[in-house]
């Protein structure tokens, strides 16, 4: 096969494979049946959350550049926004929620809440609007200290997410919530991997 087309057909593959990884998710949980007895905002805060955490699998792959067509330059640049599209996300999904029942809300924030996924759900938004903050600041910081802030924190909300959504009985369908989860740890232990050897190499 021509080496043009045989990376043309790869690169399509590539994201055909995370387009399902992302789409299947969230149509699983479109389907769900507990749909039916909930309110529209609590809804639109249930697939905030959802929406979330596909965007954890892409943030990884966009910050080492394994996606075709953007990597570099181009990836990086839309790390950045969709990293602000991942921070409003999250404060959709915690709006969505004190708007229909803020004593839970608030029970979550004070970690005083009888659900052991609200307070892993709380440790990964806080981790998620510190990286988005630290983004910004990025200037006022080392290089290297950047670097492994942002890490330690993308950790952070990435373990912190995985747990707080396992431990969910809710919209999310059982089977691909597990893969999911599965594919943003792998992804982002990989990105890490790479990123590290990159950065001692260079050091």
């Amino acid at each position: 096969m021509n080496p043009i087309r045989s990376g043309r057909i790869r690169k399509r593959l590539i994201w055909l494979a995370l387009a399902i990884a992302v789409i299947v998710p969230i149509g699983a949980a479109a389907a769900s049946p507990l749909l039916a007895w909930r309110d529209p905002i609590y809804i639109a805060a249930g697939f905030a959350g959802v929406f979330a955490m596909a965007v954890l699998l892409v943030q990884p792959l966009l910050a080492a550049g394994y996606l075709p067509g953007l990597d570099g330059a181009g990836g990086r640049y839309a790390h950045r926004w969709i990293g602000g599209v991942l921070v409003a996300a999250v404060a959709v999904h915690v709006a969505g929620l004190w708007i229909t029942s803020p004593p839970d809300v608030i029970d979550a924030l004070l970690f005083r809440s009888p659900t052991p996924f609200s307070a892993w759900g709380v440790i990964a938004m806080w981790a998620v609007f510190a990286t988005g903050l630290v983004a910004v600041l990025r200037r006022r910081f080392r290089p290297r200290s950047w670097r492994l802030l942002h890490t330690f924190l993308a950790l952070v909300v990435v373990v912190g997410s995985i747990v707080h959504a396992l431990l969910i009985q809710g919209t999310m369908e059982t089977i691909t919530k597990v893969v999911l989860c599965t594919m943003v740890l792998a992804a982002t232990v990989k990105v890490v991997a790479d990123l590290w050897r990159r950065t001692s190499r260079a050091g």
